[in-house]
């Protein structure tokens, strides 16, 4: 697949017409309706249903969309930074879940960014397989990783936060009233949790002999959304503290876990890949503002 086809691929996907497309990619519209019919015959798909004058993406073409904006954007980062090593620029991708320890890396980021106007920064957000996927990939630099995974095929560095496991539920609730929640509080209540937090079998542990009793109606990947279904009363969450908007207005508060449940937050990038000028600027800033 050539990197000039995707560039057509994406701008007819976006605008859904041949002749949009071809003013904004510069060539003639019979020009881009054969290179994209070659790339169909190249991969041996349709990659678009054909409407008059509108078209929309096939199972496939939705697929071959996300891969190629993830590209396009590869090739183009990798070119910028390529160009600029002459100076202290480039683009730092960073990946991460929703925590309260990201805080650090931020600062971090502010830092380098105000003393370096040319550096870009794009901030990507996802669970743990997201971001290793994503830093495997070379689509991001650093990732961190929330909670105890194996992450020997990667350089770590620890994040001076923890994650402390809570639960967030509406205000009325009876269950408000405790400062804190065991586990038998929350036996015969709909509860969600992240996706992770379940495989990774860390309320087992918690929960001990009480886990089978508990009632997981449902997972999230981001705890945003789940919030306003605990909003509804439909359910309590378990999430991390200082994530949710629990102030006197927002309707929730926040109780932490007892036995108290902790997880770590580790900053990861690749052995297998030389740092960038501006990415190895992050770290050796981050790792000074740690010590």
């Amino acid at each position: 697949m050539d990197i000039r086809v995707l560039h057509y691929f994406v701008a007819v996907a976006q605008e859904q017409n041949f002749s949009r497309a071809a003013q904004i990619v510069h060539v003639s519209q019979p020009a881009l309706s054969r290179q994209i019919t070659d790339l169909e015959t190249e991969l041996g798909v349709h990659l678009f249903n054909r409407r008059h004058r509108q078209v929309s993406l096939t199972q496939e073409g939705h697929y071959l969309l996300e891969r190629a904006q993830e590209i396009i954007g590869l090739v183009d980062k990798t070119t910028y930074n390529l160009q600029k090593q002459a100076v202290v620029s480039g683009t730092l991708d960073i990946g991460a879940g929703e925590s309260i320890a990201i805080k650090t890396v931020m600062q971090t980021t502010q830092q380098i960014i105000h003393q370096y106007p040319e550096i870009h920064v794009n901030l990507h957000s996802g669970d743990a397989d997201t971001i290793q996927n994503k830093l495997d990939s070379g689509i991001l630099e650093f990732g961190v990783i929330m909670g105890r995974r194996q992450l020997d095929n990667y350089n770590t560095l620890r994040l001076p936060v923890d994650n402390r496991w809570g639960v967030i539920m509406r205000a009325d609730e009876q269950l408000a009233l405790k400062e804190t929640i065991q586990p038998s509080d929350l036996i015969g209540r709909p509860l969600l949790s992240s996706k992770q937090a379940i495989q990774r079998g860390i309320f087992q542990e918690w929960a001990a002999g009480l886990f089978d009793q508990l009632n997981f109606i449902g997972t999230y990947n981001l705890i945003f959304n789940a919030s306003l279904l605990v909003k509804t009363g439909a359910c309590i969450a378990l999430t991390y503290e200082n994530i949710v908007n629990v102030s006197p207005d927002s309707g929730l508060v926040f109780r932490p876990l007892t036995p108290q449940l902790i997880d770590p937050n580790i900053l990861i990038w690749s052995k297998n890949r030389q740092l960038p000028n501006v990415s190895q600027l992050f770290l050796t800033t981050l790792q000074q503002a740690i010590k």
